[in-house]
């Protein structure tokens, strides 16, 4: 039996890895702004992580969700204080597409409706529904395009404003910034607005966090930039440093009913365990400035080389970061990972996307900043 062949590979072999740093099976190291596609939150291979996963396995590696497991409540009540949702719920699944899943149900639900709003651009997830939000035509297969979806325009207020007061719209499923969609953000008038708006017309918002949050903004949410709170909050990618682990945070307003929601694998012994090693980390390490502090950083270093190198425009908050070249992103970033060793992200046809472990150091910014123009000079 061969592999399903559906992703273009670069002819790399990673073995391992540490810190902001990994190395392939010829010993080659390469500096990791990608982060396994800002999955990897507190670094590879942390030690507390390692330590904390062993000691679990040796205890006990799954039992299902008809027993009572003391982690998944542990990992609620340090998750809301982390993130200062302590009055929300939480429900636990394994994948960020599941976890849009559910919270589009959940919407639906509580008010009895069937349609959605999504940002043009748009990427949620490859499931049912979660990739009918997703703005992307090529991956919708026919017997996902059922009409539920609206995709309208980043930060026009006056359109979703037109659609909301026609009275029928389920939910609103927002990215904060952008991901697959090229690192673009959405407004402080527009998220306010928005909020208003879904108060008005009893819209559910749902905020995705998938990979704009879990402090990769510099701010535990993306959403909290903005000074508003969604009635949903889905969450995955870095909450288990690289273990499928990911949920939805749920307002009070929400009533939970017995069978109406489930999952076999979601909040899993292991699963919890990896995310409070994480959440460990990321306090005792103060990971969530790190990404303020050194995302600043490296926004105004690349900024001041807009004009020049092929940079017409860099985004971002924390270490979320793209940047947009004049040329396709395809020879500088095959060359950034072939001659200075060094692995980044991408979207679109010419955005360079940056999204590192959150304990990326200063040294390591300059570093990429030093590689960077070595291959766009």
């Amino acid at each position: 039996m061969n592999l399903f062949d559906v992703y273009p590979l670069f002819d790399i072999a990673i073995e391992r890895g540490k810190g902001c740093k990994v190395w392939d099976e010829k010993g080659q190291e390469y500096l990791d702004l990608y982060g396994g596609h800002a999955v990897i939150s507190i670094g590879h291979c942390h030690p507390h992580y390692i330590d904390m996963l062993t000691q679990q396995l040796n205890k006990l590696g799954f039992y299902s969700n008809s027993v009572i497991n003391p982690l998944q409540q542990q990992l609620a009540q340090r998750l809301g204080k982390a993130c200062g949702y302590e009055d929300y719920s939480l429900f636990l699944v394994n994948s960020g597409a599941e976890a849009n899943e559910n919270a589009m149900k959940l919407a639906s639900f509580y008010n009895g409706r069937t349609r959605i709003l999504s940002l043009e651009k748009a990427f949620h997830g490859r499931t049912s529904l979660a990739v009918e939000v997703t703005a992307n035509p090529k991956i919708i297969a026919p017997i996902n395009a059922n009409g539920h979806v609206t995709y309208l325009p980043l930060n026009d207020l006056d359109a979703w404003r037109q659609e909301l007061e026609k009275g029928d719209v389920c939910a609103c499923i927002i990215e904060c910034i952008q991901g697959v969609g090229g690192i673009r953000i959405v407004s402080r008038e527009f998220m306010q607005g928005l909020r208003q708006l879904c108060d008005e017309t009893n819209t559910i918002l749902i905020c995705d966090e998938i990979q704009c949050g879990y402090g990769r903004s510099g701010k535990f949410f993306a959403h909290q930039w903005y000074d508003i709170k969604p009635d949903l909050i889905t969450v995955a990618k870095g909450i288990g440093n690289g273990f499928p682990m990911s949920g939805v945070l749920i307002a009070p307003k929400f009533q939970a009913v017995y069978g109406q929601l489930g999952t076999t694998f979601g909040g899993n012994h292991l699963a919890c365990t990896a995310a409070l090693a994480v959440l460990d980390v990321m306090e005792s390490e103060h990971l969530v400035e790190n990404a303020d502090k050194v995302g600043s950083y490296l926004i105004a270093e690349l900024k001041k080389l807009v004009g020049s190198y092929h940079i017409v425009d860099v985004r971002g908050e924390g270490l979320m970061i793209g940047i947009e070249l004049d040329i396709p992103y395809k020879e500088p970033r095959t060359r950034l990972i072939k001659e200075q060793h060094c692995f980044t992200g991408c979207s679109g046809t010419n955005v360079i996307r940056l999204l590192p472990p959150l304990c990326l150091s200063m040294d390591e910014a300059q570093q990429f900043i030093e590689k960077f123009k070595q291959v766009l000079s």
